[in-house]
């Protein structure tokens, strides 16, 4: 399981993020816009882009399931105890990328481009 000091670490590594409360429960925000909440130690919901929430889910429905807010998809709800630390690094990767002001999402993408 990712315990909650980890998973902090992987969500505030990435380039200004902040994490505030949100109606109660952590939430990580690059930008004021939310990438991650945090509704109890056992899950992470990420607010990633519809396609990637879609191959998550196909890949994993265990590890990952859809949270709809009305009809809308509106993140990805995925189970610590099960997760692997690489799948969900890359998720909220994707989510930060969506959110992120387009100065940071281009240096960002340009760092991995070197890698």
């Amino acid at each position: 399981m990712i315990g909650s000091d980890e998973l902090r670490h992987l969500v505030l590594s990435l380039p200004e993020v902040e994490e505030r409360d949100h109606h109660g429960m952590p939430s990580f925000r690059v930008g004021g816009k939310i990438i991650a909440t945090v509704p109890d130690p056992g899950h992470l919901r990420v607010m990633a882009g519809d396609a990637e929430i879609r191959a998550a889910i196909a890949e994993d429905p265990e590890t990952y399931r859809p949270f709809h807010w009305g009809k809308r998809l509106a993140c990805v709800v995925v189970d610590l105890a099960r997760v692997d630390p690489a799948g969900l690094e890359q998720l909220v990767a994707e989510a930060w990328l969506g959110k992120a002001p387009a100065r940071l999402a281009r240096a960002f993408r340009g760092r991995q481009s070197n890698s």
